[in-house]
């Protein structure tokens, strides 16, 4: 146990200084430019705006959700009109078409409440000077 402690503990101090010292040498960078450091070659340049990866993203997703909701209502709709007047069937329909629904409002309040934000974000083409809140201020002084 000794000897792991002689071993890990000035390896923790040293990596600690190191931390500290590289820490004062970044600069301060806005969100944007960190996802282009981070971008690859022939991705998207914007991460937010009309064009941006966030919106591509989220438009993607909320659309597959979307159709997965219109297939279950389909389904069970299938599902009511064959149920031949069981009513353990009726029901199980009845809640497939029901869930169906929530699962179709709620992707179109997540479509709507993701574009609203994300159109409320500054996106790159504007002046940087209205990043200033976006701001990830990682000197320390």
């Amino acid at each position: 146990m000794k000897k792991i402690l002689r071993i890990v503990l000035p390896t923790l101090i040293v990596a600690t200084i190191v931390a500290v010292v590289a820490s004062n040498s970044v600069s301060a960078l806005t969100l944007q430019e960190g996802a282009e450091a981070a971008r690859c070659d022939g991705c998207p340049a914007d991460l937010f705006g009309d064009n941006g990866v966030f919106k591509q993203v989220t438009n993607t997703i909320l659309y597959i959700v979307g159709i997965i909701a219109v297939i279950m209502l389909i389904i069970g709709g299938i599902r009511y009109v064959t149920s031949g007047g069981d009513a353990k069937k009726v029901t199980d329909a009845k809640n497939t078409v029901l869930y169906a629904i929530i699962g179709l409002v709620i992707a179109f309040l997540a479509f709507a409440i993701v574009n609203f934000v994300i159109s409320a974000l500054p996106s790159s083409t504007s002046d940087k000077s209205d990043n200033t809140s976006l701001l990830i201020d990682t000197t320390h002084s």
